[in-house]
């Protein structure tokens, strides 16, 4: 195997057929589609990877790129209605990657949140499909207040995704992610340290991921005595990860106007990042190198 994007799609393309097999989602009956969910899976992510703008701008040039992987592409409104209802898959091969990586059973989770814009001026607020779940909230990073929603991740060390979940910014940090953790598949949690954020403060909150066999960390604050430092080189990783899915895998760009939208082109970047870091596990190289996958 090399590392290039041919070469990572149809590892992924022989991984997700022995996964999801023949299935087919309830209530479809006929002929099976052209383009199987495997198949579909694998253009999704390599869209991220090409940093496609829309699925315009795909499929404008994934005849040219990947077509002699994929001998039959579905028309616009034919691609964005299958990615709209691959949410299921998408997170069952999410899932199953993580499994897969060494690193995911290792000793540390990383804990954060993330705003995801979804629009930028007043008439897309007053008019969005999403007004019932998005709001404004404050990015402290940027200084900035937005609307749209926030990302809850929890990873790996090196980045794999292992739970995440999208919610309204006006929740309150610390209720949402105990929400995640007690969501999260008990193997893929017990016995690990999670590291968060001076912003997952509070008792109740160590107390409750205790109740689930874990341990929380998290960086002093300055009217507290000192018990774990600002663990600044840990930290790092989880903001270089969330950096990675907004520089490089656009997850700010995500076009989605619909709550299934949304939810599904942010879980389509979380699976090209993990995709990669799968791939590059098998060949020993770094694990968020994405440039080689790129083009």
């Amino acid at each position: 195997m090399h590392a290039d994007l041919d070469s990572l799609v149809q590892q992924l393309y022989d991984t997700i057929t022995g996964l999801l097999g023949p299935r087919r989602r309830p209530g479809r009956a006929g002929r099976p589609p052209k383009l199987s969910d495997a198949a579909l899976v694998c253009l999704a992510v390599a869209q991220v990877l090409l940093g496609a703008r829309s699925e315009r701008h795909w499929l404008r040039m994934v005849h040219r790129r990947l077509g002699h992987l994929f001998p039959y592409i579905p028309q616009q409104s034919g691609y964005n209605k299958r990615l709209r209802a691959s949410a299921e898959q998408i997170a069952l091969v999410l899932r199953a990657l993580a499994v897969q990586s060494p690193s995911t059973f290792g000793p540390v989770r990383l804990l954060d949140a993330t705003p995801v814009p979804c629009g930028t001026s007043r008439e897309t607020v007053k008019r969005s499909a999403l007004a019932g779940l998005a709001s404004y909230g404050y990015c402290a990073a940027h200084s900035r207040w937005y609307w749209g929603l926030k990302l809850y991740l929890l990873t790996a060390p090196d980045g794999m995704p292992v739970n995440w979940c999208l919610a309204s910014p006006r929740l309150g940090e610390r209720e949402v992610a105990a929400e995640l953790l007690a969501d999260t598949p008990r193997p893929l949690l017990a016995g690990t340290t999670v590291i968060g954020d001076k912003g997952f403060a509070g008792a109740a909150f160590d107390r409750h991921v205790a109740g689930l066999d874990a341990a929380f960390q998290r960086p002093d604050r300055r009217d507290e005595p000192a018990r774990h430092g600002d663990l600044g080189a840990i930290r790092q990783r989880i903001e270089s990860v969330i950096d990675t899915l907004k520089g490089q895998l656009g997850l700010e760009q995500h076009g989605g106007r619909t709550i299934a939208g949304v939810w599904v082109r942010v879980a389509q970047r979380l699976l090209a990042l993990a995709a990669v870091l799968w791939f590059n596990q098998q060949l020993g190289r770094p694990g968020r190198h994405l440039t080689a996958y790129d083009h």
